[in-house]
């Protein structure tokens, strides 16, 4: 995959105080993605785009559009790859 179909699959991160508490506690971060990604073209474009490895992808579908939580190996990768991306 390159950078430019990951780009159209992950639309921008979800800022809420609900997502910066799953950062610390759960090693997950949310994004807004396209409405037709499946689990593992996130997997895929999280990686392409941010160089990270996700673990695990949940997807949910809210009045916001889809987003995906994708929870990464450990807090240090979350929480450094939030403030790579401006969340924190």
């Amino acid at each position: 995959m390159n950078v430019e179909q990951a780009m159209k699959i992950i639309v921008k991160p979800y800022i809420t105080e609900k997502t910066f508490a799953m950062i610390e506690n759960e090693n997950k971060i949310c994004f807004i993605v396209e409405l037709s990604a499946k689990k593992p073209e996130i997997a895929e474009a999280v990686s392409t785009l941010y160089k990270q490895k996700a673990i695990k992808v949940n997807t949910a579908r809210t009045i916001y559009g889809k987003k995906a939580f994708v929870q990464f190996e450990n807090t240090e990768k979350a929480r450094d790859l939030a403030t790579k991306i401006g969340m924190l």
